[in-house]
């Protein structure tokens, strides 16, 4: 949990659970995975739970924490909450009354905007008719190639205020891709020691198929050694569209109760 965030399309962090295990070829190099293994070395007590060595690691076993599920409730100001940077909400090891009780934080402070972001596309659609989706929050799925286009059309039979589609980290052109439905994609390199490259024909393609829907589309970075070193323009210019149908925490809260 974090205050604040360096995370472009977003204003703070908020991990009411920890860790996670790979399940395709975008989490190869997680950069989760390899940040709580220093921060297990570190003696942070939210991740002293190991993970699978074959999946997972040391610090990114899957770990509910009842302890800051009142954190946004003390968040005075609005702000724009990134949920679980450290791990995905809909693994299978999080309970789903567990999940129940982090929507019903976010329904009762209707002053933020929460973006959830899963792979786990599966479980996500066989559980949104067990979740109460307040305006407040935004579901997305990650995308990383062709093989996983089939997460967006789980994401279409979930009746969230805003669907999301983030590609990043973008390892091939998204051939396939529907965006039926899906208000705003995000897209961006892998960075770290052993990024991928990303081919900027692969962004051009999902940019212009944003364009022409009318999707809003949000580059986030070339990638490299760091998450910083290529920089943002894409043809000349930076792109960081946010969703036309988002609307205010407080416009949400008057539709809810009109």
């Amino acid at each position: 949990m974090a205050d604040r965030s360096s995370i472009e399309w977003t204003e703070a962090t908020w991990n009411p659970t920890t860790g996670c295990d790979r399940i395709s070829a975008g989490c190869d190099n997680c950069y989760a995975l390899t940040l709580s293994k220093r921060l297990k070395a570190m003696g942070s007590a939210k991740y002293q739970t190991d993970g699978d060595p074959r999946t997972s690691g040391p610090g990114f076993g899957v770990a509910i924490h009842e302890d800051v599920l009142d954190v946004p409730r003390r968040w005075r100001d609005p702000r724009v909450v990134f949920v679980n940077s450290m791990s995905d909400l809909f693994h299978a090891r999080v309970p789903l009354s567990y999940v129940q009780r982090v929507f019903e934080v976010m329904q009762e402070t209707p002053r933020h905007t929460y973006q959830v972001l899963t792979k786990r596309s599966a479980r996500l659609a066989k559980v949104a008719s067990k979740l109460d989706w307040p305006l407040n929050v935004w579901m997305g799925v990650s995308v990383e190639d062709a093989s996983e286009v089939a997460r967006v059309d789980d994401l279409r039979r979930v009746p969230a205020a805003v669907r999301f589609v983030s590609a990043e980290p973008l390892l091939g052109p998204l051939e396939g891709l529907n965006l039926a439905g899906i208000d705003w994609v995000i897209a961006g390199g892998e960075s770290g020691p052993h990024c991928r490259p990303m081919n900027p024909a692969w962004v051009r393609a999902l940019r212009n198929q944003c364009n022409e829907l009318g999707t809003a589309f949000f580059f986030k970075q070339w990638g490299g050694r760091t998450p910083k070193a290529g920089g943002r323009e894409l043809d000349g210019c930076e792109h960081s569209d946010m969703p036309l149908r988002s609307i205010t925490p407080t416009i949400a809260q008057a539709a809810l109760t009109a």
